[in-house]
């Protein structure tokens, strides 16, 4: 029998509880190193940074909700980045999303291509990628929704182009968490999360995850991450088993306040532009119906000028200004100050990232009380920024 979506969050399947005493609480295994029995005898964990048993009880739960055969569990985000960028030799090339986290970016900019590996970027979710794939081109990486213009790709679809020409399709799939969507099935070959979002979901463990299903890819990728040693720690690993086993509740009430701060949004005249894919004149809100099973909790929203979105910023209460996001308290985030403050101006522009814009990550906090923050802060922005 195949569990649901919700009990695999809580359980993994086929675990014998009875292996660690029956406890419930799945035991940190707070050991650097283990012991041999004997000479060539080994219990299958050796040293912490290659293996230990709490990330190897963490990584086969993510595994199993990305539809994966094999995960990595790393100490951020940026660094399961990094991992899969080591993939990649001088002389490489990777296409990717123009619209991504600003730590990617700078990752790209600063790191690889110091190392010789060269990127060129597109709105992959409205050109014609095939005409961008040069023939030293390894792979294509992006973000769908993207952060934080929230533009959608169809996966299916990029994924034929990239089978077709035999590179690595890489998406970074922390917006929707694998409560919401399973890239792996919709043909990529390595899923990345910042497991510091919905994953661990209480703004308390920073993690990141690398997801495959190829088992030569696999090898390659723990070859370097044994070699890279950025291995998430065994107490960390337990906060994010802890954090997953709440993921299926705080995504469907996440969005369900997305969905209603959204419809507030459109309709306040403080407002001038909103981006929720959940909106159905959103330009990916087809995609989304087809390839996910809902539309997240972000959204990105304008207001009339950089000093009202300083007001705002101020005059939130409940709504907590602060990076980060998937967390069960809701965040809102300057990019062009956070997020996004290492990516070049013109980038930022091109993007429609301006001096106005505002991201929130919705929580699980009561919805009325979350719209009525937000509409005291407009209030209180609008009296001092039209006096």
């Amino acid at each position: 029998m195949e569990y649901s979506l919700e009990t695999r969050c809580q359980h993994l399947q086929n675990d014998d509880i009875n292996e660690h005493f029956g406890a419930v609480s799945y035991p940190i295994y707070m050991s650097s190193t283990f012991a041999h029995k004997g000479f060539g005898e080994s219990s299958g964990y050796d040293y912490s940074r290659l293996q230990n048993p709490t990330r190897d009880h963490l990584e086969r739960i993510v595994a199993g909700l990305e539809h994966g055969t094999d995960c990595i569990a790393l100490a951020s985000g940026i660094s399961a980045i990094g991992c899969v960028m080591e993939l990649f030799k001088p002389g490489d090339h990777v296409l990717i999303d123009e619209d991504l986290y600003g730590g990617s970016i700078r990752l790209f900019r600063e790191i690889n291509q110091k190392n010789g590996v060269t990127f060129s970027s597109a709105a992959l979710h409205e050109e014609d990628v095939e005409n961008l794939i040069k023939d030293n081109t390894k792979a294509i990486y992006l973000e769908t929704p993207t952060n934080p213009m929230m533009n959608v790709t169809d996966l299916r679809k990029l994924s034929e182009i990239t089978k077709s020409h035999g590179i690595l399709l890489i998406v970074d799939n922390t917006f929707m968490s694998p409560y919401l969507q399973n890239p792996l099935d919709l043909g990529a070959d390595i899923v990345i999360h910042s497991g510091t979002k919905f994953l661990a979901g209480h703004h308390d463990a920073i993690a990141g995850f690398i997801v495959v299903k190829d088992q030569t890819l696999s090898g390659r990728l723990r070859f370097l991450f044994k070699s890279t040693g950025a291995g998430l720690s065994p107490f960390d690993s337990w906060l994010i088993i802890r954090g997953i086993k709440t993921l299926a509740v705080r995504m469907d009430r996440a969005e369900e306040n997305a969905h209603r701060i959204a419809d507030f949004l459109m309709s306040n005249h403080h407002v001038t532009r909103v981006l929720y894919p959940g909106l159905k004149d959103h330009p990916g809100h087809d995609i989304m119906k087809e390839q996910s099973r809902g539309f997240g909790a972000m959204i990105t929203f304008d207001v009339p000028s950089k000093e009202f979105a300083i007001k705002v910023l101020e005059n939130l209460n409940i709504i907590l200004f602060a990076e980060s996001l998937g967390g069960t308290e809701s965040l809102v985030t300057y990019p062009v100050t956070q997020t996004h403050a290492d990516v070049p101006a013109e980038i930022l522009e091109k993007n429609g990232i301006h001096e106005t814009t505002l991201r929130l990550s919705i929580g699980i906090e009561n919805v009325d009380d979350l719209i009525e923050d937000l509409r005291h802060a407009f209030d209180e922005a609008g009296k001092i920024s039209y006096s």
